[in-house]
């Protein structure tokens, strides 16, 4: 019987195509941009979530207050000192700790000039493990760093592959120049994920200091503490001496100690407003696709009064008649669910590529698990029926005498 009533109701938009579509129009656009924003969110914090939990339990990171949004050592005031990373090495519980350089440089090479982040490597072999460790540098050509390379540089994979200096990409053994400095290109670094690994120079600590003049500052410090203790009091013992080293009192510090869950936790409640915000945007168009069907619905009521008459006339009751009007108003709402799902898929996907063209990097992923699919199908048909239920109601209310003499 069921299969009837789908029969009838396929049989009755194919007769009405033109208005089938034109109805069909806000829904798909609406489903199109959930489909497509929700993939993409999720595809952005699923990557976030990999590149911050590569810090590891056992590390933290030190920085100023305010630059929680960008990556570990991103700030620019550098305000943090070899003497805080002194104070950071006495910490009870910290194992090791390391320090390290971020600024922007000027890039010319083939006449052509482009700016990006610089940033140091430690000299010291456990501290530069420490580093490579937490950023996953992994040498796909040429050679790494090593103590002496006075003028010697990393280069992110993307700027190999991508021709961005006048139609030539860099090669190791080519030579460009930082801030007017001349260095040599030795090895490229693979590509992580990361935006900011997968766009930054690489150079020992020595040399960027001696190039940018910074003679004992840091942008960011990391610390690997001792496993067998307690994380929170490693972080408290951390600020203890931080506070007096930089000479602030409890609650009025300017930087702050994180781990990777609390960092993680910020970029999430970030991501979190941003998608939702975004959702209810391109829910406005879902509204509007249902207010649609069920302009639709009405008309459809109104033009087959006398089939609904004769319906009724050879049997059929009221909830056959509104099961029917039903089932049709959850078509239009599946068949656009389904034309929606297609496009946000597609959209998604051209987000993703022209994002990996422009910038050379993998963060902005499009991720499709079976229950956004799946959910998106169940609501487009759910919210067709839901803004055909009046229309339904109205048409199994209709007295066959009445409907007939249509």
């Amino acid at each position: 019987m069921l299969s009837e009533y789908f029969g009838l109701a396929l049989r009755s938009l194919r007769k009405r195509k033109l208005r089938s579509w034109l109805t069909m129009i806000g829904i798909f656009i609406g489903i199109a941009a959930v489909v497509s924003l929700i993939s993409l969110g999720q595809g952005m914090q699923k990557a976030i979530t990999e590149q911050f939990f590569q810090l590891g339990a056992d590390k933290v990171t030190v920085q100023l207050k305010g630059s929680r949004t960008g990556p570990p050592g991103s700030n620019t005031d550098f305000t943090l000192t070899t003497k805080d990373l002194d104070a950071l090495r006495r910490a009870n519980g910290v194992e090791l700790a390391a320090g390290r350089l971020i600024e922007q440089g000027r890039l010319e090479f083939n006449d052509v000039e482009r700016y990006t982040f610089v940033v140091s490597v430690p000299e010291e072999p456990e501290l530069k493990e420490l580093i490579d460790s937490i950023a996953q540098v992994k040498i796909i050509e040429g050679r790494g760093l090593k103590p002496g390379d006075q003028w010697k540089v990393l280069i992110p994979q993307s700027y190999r592959d991508t021709p961005k200096f006048g139609g030539k990409a860099l090669r190791v053994g080519d030579k460009l120049r930082i801030n007017d400095q001349t260095v040599d290109i030795v090895g490229v670094v693979k590509r992580t994920g990361n935006p900011f690994v997968d766009n930054a120079f690489q150079m020992m600590e020595p040399a960027m200091r001696e190039l940018f003049g910074l003679p004992e500052k840091y942008g960011g410090l990391v610390a690997q503490i001792n496993t067998n203790m307690d994380l929170q009091i490693v972080t408290e013992n951390i600020e203890k001496v931080l506070r007096k080293e930089r000479g602030f009192k409890k609650g009025e510090e300017d930087f702050e100690v994180l781990t990777a869950d609390e960092a993680f936790d910020s970029f999430r409640t970030i991501l979190n407003i941003v998608s939702a915000v975004l959702i209810g945007i391109a829910s406005i168009s879902l509204i509007v696709g249902g207010v649609g069907i069920t302009n639709t619905m009405f008309t459809a009521v109104l033009e087959r009064k006398r089939e609904i008459g004769i319906m009724k006339a050879i049997g059929a009751r009221n909830s056959d008649i509104v099961l029917l009007f039903l089932i049709e108003a959850g078509l239009l709402g599946l068949v656009g669910g389904l034309i929606g799902i297609g496009l946000g898929v597609g959209l998604g996907k051209l987000v993703e590529f022209a994002a990996y063209r422009a910038f050379g990097e993998s963060l902005i992923k499009a991720h499709f698990p079976p229950l956004l699919i799946v959910g998106s199908l169940a609501f487009s048909f759910v919210l067709g029926s839901l803004a055909g239920a009046l229309p339904a109601y109205r048409a199994g209310r209709l007295p066959p005498v009445e409907a007939l003499r249509e």
